[in-house]
């Protein structure tokens, strides 16, 4: 590139980088903008006076016989109609129909991963039968007739009978071996109907994750005699399904803080676990919860305790583990798991566990669930213990915060990103759970001179694909979070995560309800913060641009090349051997987002100046340290 050229494309860049000022209005699309003009969302951050979301009750049964890959399944859906609109073609989720050939899908699929997808045998309205018509099949999603309209505040019960055949190898959920299945989106649902979006109708392509209503839920799961059954929610017939010895030692977990193997090797051997009948149906409750998933095997070994995550009300919750003896990893995966709820409820995000219990079944998917994570064996510990506690920060984020993860999965893999390695800080120590933070959420996408690291992380999730998403979704806003801790302190910043939870559990944040909250918590209009991190295609490079030594210390101009408002530390070397850190937190960068003006005072000889972001690494650190002259 010629010099001229290159001087004009730099003072183009710095043109387009000027300071913004603190009342900035950040963009805000058409649909949301009305939600606020209807007063669904409040501009304070709150739920709006007008604000509204749909619920159901389910009543599924399942029945699987491993190995035989048929699963057969019924459900009573109880739909209520809670938006101020009247609903004539109710959208079905059809999650299943990802296996079938043709499907839209953002990977490559082998053999074992195709299936025929989910078929409806039976659909009945309000207890009358009614016309089913298969959707194309690259569709995950199908709208029905309802023969009469369902007005607000009204009901309408929907019944389907389903089969479907189990994938083989599928990325969340399947066979895990001959006779392990994990079920999960195995069961039409009603989508989402919001304020901002009305029906989704996003496909699903096995990249995107999900969107669900809080809804109250009984799951029949039957399978033959010797087979266990895991599950979202409470069992509620544990004395039908498991012999007396086994449920006592479930029991006891319950109370205490020891690892209690409930199904060791020996006790499935000798056909001691559950109840001798031919079939056993076990039966889960669960309120108030987005999903159900379920496992069974007739071979997995069975650890349980529970740790109390609530000290006022002195509330344990269950910590379960179901895996092949083998898998060495899992024989800790309790204490894991303990250890996650524990720090989780008690440090980051610092509110209590929401939900009874939690189960790490042995997988492929590193996955989560509400109340069960479906987690792949690995022969490092501190990776596995890693993962596992990534998976269970999900549980706030977005199981008790109904996040739309299709559109906005930074909300909530931003957020378990932050816990994973706030976490580590404890497991590991800082220095290395950052080096670990680095290797596998910055130098992996953060680190990607493509224009996919750039894309806005306020680009909806459904537009994205690779790179783009994982920067998006993952380190990118996990970096924007943690600088927003720098920038407030700990205490300013658990302020306004508590509140943001407390307002929007539950319900179904977007957003500008995080944005606002936190404005409206802290009295700060941080909307210069908020655009800065999250509407624009900033990176991560500071340089040392000017460095003036005075009497009693220096001034220096550090220039944001890559635009993000980081911390930075700045390190001088003085002349006899010692060092000192200066750390900026990001509002060095509130009134102009180009070019930081600091004075330090230093009253010894300095021999040299370096900038250090930590984990906010620079795309080029050759330009970040200064040496005397």
């Amino acid at each position: 590139m010629k010099k001229t050229l290159f001087i004009a494309f730099l003072s183009a860049a710095c043109f387009m980088m000027q300071a913004q000022p603190p009342n900035i209005t950040l963009y805000m699309p058409r649909n949301i903008h009305t939600a606020y003009l209807h007063e669904t969302r409040s501009m304070d951050g709150k739920p709006g006076p007008q604000y509204w979301q749909n619920r159901g009750i389910y009543d599924i049964s399942l029945s699987a016989n491993p190995p035989d890959r048929h699963i057969k399944g019924t459900e009573k859906i109880t739909y209520y109609n809670e938006s101020p609109d009247t609903l004539n073609h109710p959208v079905i989720k059809l999650f299943l129909n990802i296996h079938r050939p043709g499907a839209t899908r953002m990977s490559d699929a082998s053999p074992d991963y195709l299936t025929g997808g989910i078929h409806i045998d039976a659909l009945s309205i309000d207890g009358k039968q009614a016309n089913w018509h298969d959707p194309e099949e690259h569709m995950t999603w199908q709208s029905i007739d309802l023969p009469k309209p369902l007005l607000p505040h009204d009901s309408v019960q929907l019944t389907f009978d389903w089969n479907y055949e189990i994938s083989i190898k599928s990325s969340r959920e399947g066979m895990l071996d001959s006779t392990s299945f994990y079920f999960a989106y195995f069961y039409p649902r009603v989508a989402v109907f919001d304020d901002c979006n009305g029906w989704d109708q996003m496909d699903f392509t096995d990249l995107q994750e999900f969107y669900s209503d809080f809804n109250d839920y009984t799951l029949r799961v039957t399978v033959p005699k010797n087979f266990i059954v895991w599950a979202t929610g409470e069992l509620v017939n544990p004395s039908e399904v498991l012999q007396a010895a086994a449920l006592s030692r479930l029991v006891l977990s319950m109370k205490e803080d020891a690892i209690i193997p409930v199904a060791s090797k020996e006790d499935l051997a000798k056909h001691s676990i559950t109840s001798q009948n031919e079939t056993n149906t076990w039966i889960w409750k669960a309120s108030q919860i987005s999903d159900m998933t379920c496992a069974t095997s007739n071979h997995y070994l069975w650890d349980a305790s529970s740790v109390v995550v609530d000290d006022a009300k002195n509330r344990r919750v269950s910590v379960q583990s179901a895996y092949k003896d083998e898998a060495e990893d899992f024989h800790h995966m309790v204490e894991f798991g303990r250890h996650a709820l524990d720090y989780l409820s008690h440090q980051w995000p610092g509110v209590p566990y929401p939900f009874p219990k939690t189960t790490i079944v042995q997988g492929f998917a590193d996955m989560e669930y509400p109340m069960m994570v479906n987690d792949n064996t690995s022969p490092s510990l501190p990776f596995s213990r890693l993962v596992v506690e990534h998976e269970l920060a999900h549980s706030w984020f977005p199981f008790y915060m109904g996040i739309n993860e299709t559109r906005y999965g930074f909300m909530d893999e931003g957020w378990a990103t932050t816990f994973e390695y706030l976490i580590g800080i404890t497991d590991l120590g800082k220095e290395k759970a950052e080096d670990m933070y680095k290797q596998f959420r910055i130098n992996g996408w953060i680190h990607d001179p493509s224009a996919e690291e750039d894309i806005p992380i306020m680009t909806p999730g459904n537009a994205l694909t690779g790179i783009g998403l994982g920067n998006d979704e993952y380190g990118k806003p996990s970096l924007a979070y943690l600088a927003l801790k720098d920038l407030l302190g700990d205490e300013l910043f658990r302020k306004g995560l508590h509140e943001y939870i407390a307002r929007w559990h539950g319900k179904h944040p977007i957003p500008w309800d995080f944005f606002n909250t936190f404005n409206d918590v802290s009295g700060e209009n941080l909307n210069w913060f908020w655009n800065n991190w999250f509407f624009t295609n900033y990176y991560d490079d500071l340089t040392i641009e000017k460095v003036e030594t005075r009497a009693n210390g220096f001034s220096m101009q550090i220039r944001n090349i890559g635009g993000f408002a980081t911390p930075v530390d700045i390190i001088i070397s003085y002349e006899d051997g010692t060092k000192q850190t200066f750390h900026q937190t990001p509002s060095i960068w509130r009134k102009d987002q180009r070019l930081a003006m600091i004075s330090i005072n230093a009253t010894k000889k300095i021999r040299r100046i370096e900038l250090d972001g930590g984990i906010w690494m620079d795309a080029d650190e050759s330009n970040n340290s200064w040496l005397a002259p």
